[in-house]
């Protein structure tokens, strides 16, 4: 017998739609990680761990360290600003409506060029972003993150720190 509109194989996701209005947090927990606003608009636990999305709101320059996503495609959509991104061995210079495809197991990472600048970001699979930027929000309330800090985060995640973030300059 297949599953009905009111029925879910996981009692913990929605059976109706989920709205997350604008400058809001799926969960009301919007975090700034050293000036980096995350809002998450799609949980992995929406979407039985599918998928997760984020919205990032950038009021500082730069970006992550250069890193390996194991198991999730990542995929950017600039709203508002400008950025860098190197993906594998090429360079991308993005501005608003343009996305990119960061694949699964390529080294890749960005960089704010504008001192604001806003950010879609979606995980497929989701795994465990979520607690990942939840662990870097944590830690970001002591003082700005270190690779090294990067790297404890993301080793549970199946994610790699390989190099330091962009120089912009």
């Amino acid at each position: 017998m297949g599953t009905t509109l009111m029925e879910s194989r996981n009692p913990g996701r929605p059976v109706s739609a989920v709205l997350v209005g604008r400058q809001a947090d799926r969960f009301h927990a919007v975090k700034d990680i050293s000036g980096w606003r995350f809002e998450c608009k799609v949980s992995a636990r929406d979407t039985e761990g599918g998928f997760c999305v984020f919205d990032t709101v950038r009021s500082v320059r730069g970006g992550p360290p250069l890193h390996i996503h194991r198991e999730q495609d990542e995929w950017f959509y600039v709203r508002e600003g400008e950025f860098l991104f190197k993906v594998g061995d090429e360079a991308f210079r993005l501005g608003p409506g343009d996305s990119l495809l960061g694949p699964r197991g390529v080294p890749h990472t960005f960089a704010s060029l504008t001192e604001r600048s806003a950010l879609i970001v979606a995980f497929q699979p989701a795994g465990g972003m979520e607690q990942l930027f939840f662990k870097a929000w944590q830690a970001s309330q002591q003082g700005p993150l270190t690779p090294d800090d990067w790297r404890s985060f993301g080793e549970p995640h199946a994610i790699e720190i390989v190099g330091p973030p962009l120089d912009i300059g």
